[in-house]
This record gives structure tokens, C-alpha cells and sequence, in this order.
């Protein structure tokens, strides 16, 4: 089968498509026909050689989060699950292949009405998004900062944000990525691209940290005493890294979810549901054929991209 190997930790580049031997269902285990492939940042990291959660022996093949249908079942697993089509979870590696084998209690059957492409989009940052809005629980009328809000997540926020009566203040970097965050939703847009970017915001409730750094640390300034700030991303390269005390001292709640794998399976069938409901929408800014994997964690690198990025792995 096709499939986008890493042989060595680098740029975009170590990343080459091969070919790779046909894998068979175990026990418990399906085999799905990929459709779409999703692209993480912390993708990105693992190949690049940074640290990240994903940990494995080279070479592999990356990839997380996939989407197809199922193609056969091992020994022990329900023969109707074949033809469904679901989205998994892969712990890192093996989703940048044109099959894959996974334990059948980890999938999520697509709901009707909802695209296998959107639901892949969804699958990890749908529950990232999900997870963070509970957590930071912004009540109606509060002002709401959603930093990177043209990514993956950011977009998810600011509509979930918008749904549950919170004023959004989306902040991203560029016209373009503005204009996005105003179509879904946002109140206000703010380019914390430009320097004292923070000058033309009024204070905020909550804080979706997406970006950390200089960035992150910027916006905590902006919270109002009560606030809450709550970190699901990096983009920068590093934490916002603000001390407890120091948010003791301003009366601000650094929220820190933690993620239990029932309420995470949760936070993923909800954000499925409520994006087959036509409530909640994914952007996919841009797809890739599967052998221009590199080309895709350039773009996502380079900071290309709005919302999601997919690898199409077939028609």
C-alpha cells in the first residue's frame, strides 16, 4: 500500500513516500480504508525532532488521526461494523498510510449528514475545542479572547464562544485570517501580529491561549480580575509560562483541564454531533495529496494555513 515514511528527524523534506506492507486486523482490531488523514502542529514537532507526546521508533509512519471505512474486523469485533464509516485516534503514527489497523473500541462512527472529511477535521480539534470551553465555562455576556483563532481550534472556539452568549474577541495574525474569524462569528478582531496589538482591546473574562509566548503573555494582561486563562497550544515555540502566583495576585484562574479518557471520548462525540446538528462548522482551510505530506507540514510550519489541513489519501 502507499504510505509517507520517516527514516530521520528534519524539515518537511524527510518526510517520502513508500511503499508499505498491507497490515491485517488482530483481535479486536479493524482494518480501515483511509479517506483523509488530519495534520496536527504537534505533528509537525514529532518530525521535526522537538519534543512532543508522540513517541516512536524510526523509521514510521506518522499520523494520528484518520478517517475511512472499515474493511474487515479481527477475531471478537461486531462483523456489522463493516461499511461504517468512522474516524480514530492512532497514538501518533501509522495515519499517513492508505490503511490502518486500530483497536475497534477506539472508533467513532460518522453521523449521517455529516461529511467524512469534516469529521476527521473534527476529531482532534473538536474535542480540544470542546474540552477548553467547558473548562473556562464563559457565561453569557463575558468577553472572550480566542488567540490563533483562523487555526484548527481557534475557529471551533470562536463559534462555540459565540453559542454559548459570550462576546469574541478573535486575535490572529494577517487580514485574511481576520476576515475568517469575523464570517464565524467574532465580535471584534484584533492582528496581535502588530506591535501594542493589546492597546485597542478592553479587558476579558477569559483567555484561550493557543499561541503562548510574548503572545499569551500579552493577552493574561488583558484578563479582568475573575478572569479565567486556558492554554491548548504553542505556536510560538514555547508556554505563556505565567506563574500561579503572579495570577493569584490579579484574582485570574489559570485553568488546567485534565483530560480523562471517558470525558475525552465525550468531548469528541459532541463535537460530532453537534457539527452533523449544523451548529458547529470545521474549517478545512486547505488539503494535500497524500504524497505531499511535506508540503503540507511546510504550509502548517510556514503559517500558511487557516483552520484544518487533510491529506486526501483517496477519492
Amino acid at each position: 500500500m502507499r504510505a509517507v515514511w520517516l527514516t530521520e528527524f528534519g524539515g518537511p523534506d524527510v518526510l517520502v513516500g513508500g511503499a508499505a506492507p498491507e497490515p491485517v486486523a488482530g483481535p479486536g482490531q479493524v482494518l480501515v480504508d483511509v479517506a483523509f488523514a488530519n495534520i496536527t502542529f504537534v505533528e509537525t514537532q514529532f518530525r521535526s525532532g522537538a519534543p512532543s507526546p508522540f513517541k516512536a521508533d524510526l523509521p514510521v509512519i506518522p499520523g494520528n488521526g484518520v478517517g475511512g471505512v472499515v474493511a474487515a474486523v479481527g477475531e471478537g469485533v461486531d462483523g456489522s461494523l463493516l461499511g461504517t464509516r468512522v474516524v480514530t485516534g492512532m497514538g501518533g503514527s501509522g495515519g499517513y498510510a492508505e490503511r490502518a489497523v486500530v483497536d475497534a473500541a477506539g472508533l467513532f462512527a460518522v453521523p449521517e449528514g455529516l461529511g467524512l472529511d469534516d469529521a476527521v477535521a473534527l476529531l482532534a480539534d473538536g474535542r480540544t475545542a470542546t474540552m477548553m470551553l467547558r473548562a473556562a465555562a464563559p457565561r453569557t455576556g463575558e468577553r472572550v479572547l480566542v488567540e490563533a483563532a483562523a487555526g484548527g481550534v481557534g475557529t471551533l472556539l470562536v463559534q462555540l464562544a459565540k453559542a454559548a452568549g459570550a462576546t469574541v474577541v478573535a486575535a490572529a495574525g494577517g487580514e485574511r485570517k481576520l476576515e475568517l474569524a469575523r464570517e464565524l462569528g467574532a465580535d471584534e478582531v484584533v492582528d496581535y501580529g502588530r506591535p501594542g496589538w493589546t492597546d485597542s482591546v478592553r479587558a476579558v473574562d477569559v483567555v484561550f491561549d493557543g499561541v503562548g509566548g510574548e503572545i499569551g503573555r500579552a493577552a493574561f494582561d488583558l484578563l479582568a480580575k475573575g478572569g479565567r486563562m486556558v492554554s491548548f497550544g504553542l505556536a510560538s515555540g514555547e508556554w505563556a509560562g505565567i506563574p500561579e502566583e503572579k495570577a493569584a495576585e490579579r484574582g485570574v484562574t489559570l485553568v488546567q483541564p485534565k483530560p480523562d479518557p471517558v470525558l475525552m471520548r465525550e468531548y469528541t462525540e459532541s463535537a460530532l454531533r453537534e457539527a452533523a446538528a449544523g451548529r458547529l462548522r470545521p474549517v478545512i482551510g486547505q488539503r494535500f495529496p497524500l504524497e505531499r505530506a511535506s508540503d503540507a507540514h511546510a504550509a502548517i510550519e510556514t503559517r500558511a494555513t487557516v483552520g484544518k489541513t487533510l491529506l486526501e489519501v483517496r477519492s
